[in-house]
């Protein structure tokens, strides 16, 4: 059976996966979650799909497995790729750790905070406090990046397809590409890679829209 991934395009981790897959040239096969109605969450979702009630979550004929660390691993041990040579791939794991828990995790909530939430139930003071954690992780990943075109070693690993994946939605949440040229260079060199793709054409959008006012 071809590789399912249960995914959706506003989701930066899905987009970890997603993007890994095709850049592997693996064949694999979207299958949409309506996030934004609560599909995620159904008692439906997490009995037969993920427990945890979260995307992404691959599929195969043998396996099921969530959280997109875990199946950045298992591309890299599918296909030989993007997991790093000899103890590289330490380095490649303690980026992608990093990035779970310093970057993604703080720019994911940021992002559904400043555009998916309502105007008027936005919380001011946790967004406040959220950038200013991430603008922490945006200093420490564009000093990382000075002088170098990836994260570990001389190729494109896991440590960058995990890295880089909120940076790419057009969205406004407090990050801006000019501010951080070291992080604007890399972008580059990854989206300058064969294969690759916005998130927006990796996979299906969920997110409505804002609700259009009664004429």
């Amino acid at each position: 059976m071809t590789p399912r991934l249960y995914c959706f395009a506003e989701s930066g981790h899905s987009y970890k996966a997603a993007l890994a897959m095709t850049l592997a040239e693996m064949e694999w096969h979207p299958v949409f979650v309506d996030f934004f109605t609560g599909e995620a969450r159904s008692a439906e979702f997490r009995r037969d799909v993920n427990e945890m009630g979260e995307c992404p979550v691959l599929k195969t004929d043998t396996l099921t497995l969530t959280q997109s660390g875990a199946i950045l691993q298992w591309i890299s041990d599918q296909t030989g790729k993007f997991g790093g040579a000899g103890d590289d791939r330490y380095e490649v794991l303690r980026w992608v750790l990093w990035d779970n828990h310093k970057l993604s995790s703080q720019l994911g909530m940021l992002r559904f905070l400043m555009h998916f939430v309502p105007e008027e139930k936005r919380p001011q003071d946790v967004i406040a406090f959220v950038q200013s954690r991430a603008r922490s992780a945006f200093k420490t990943l564009d000093a990382h990046l000075s002088g170098r075109d990836w994260m570990v070693g001389r190729d494109v690993t896991n440590a960058d397809l995990s890295c880089c994946s909120y940076l790419y939605y057009p969205e406004p949440f407090g990050f801006n590409r000019a501010d951080w040229p070291n992080i604007d260079r890399w972008l580059s060199c990854i989206a300058a890679l064969p294969g690759w793709q916005h998130p927006y054409e990796l996979m299906t959008r969920a997110y409505p829209g804002p609700p259009k006012e009664e004429t």
